[in-house]
């Protein structure tokens, strides 16, 4: 048995959201992967990248649960921060 294998392609961000306007629109994934010859897992993660972030850039892909807790850390921070300011002020 002979083993084909695929070619790594790499696709714009622009083509990537077409692809999930047309799932948007009520395209199945299985039709569009037909046609433009995508896997369907492919298109799959497309799918959730954009749900979670609206981006296919992984570094942009954070999700919402470490989105709030980054927020929440960034808040104590702040806090503590004018704390030690508050307390430079009366030392001084």
């Amino acid at each position: 048995m002979i083993m084909i294998k695929r070619k790594r392609r790499n696709y714009t961000s622009t083509f990537k959201k077409q692809i999930v306007q047309l799932y948007q629109n009520g395209e199945s994934e299985s039709d569009i992967a037909k046609e433009y010859d995508i896997l369907v897992s492919v298109i799959g993660r497309w799918l959730s990248q954009y749900d979670n972030s609206g981006s296919f850039k992984e570094k942009e892909n954070r999700n919402e649960l470490e989105n709030i807790q980054l927020k929440k850390r960034n808040k104590e921070l702040e806090m503590e921060n004018d704390i030690i300011k508050q307390a430079a002020l009366i030392l001084a």
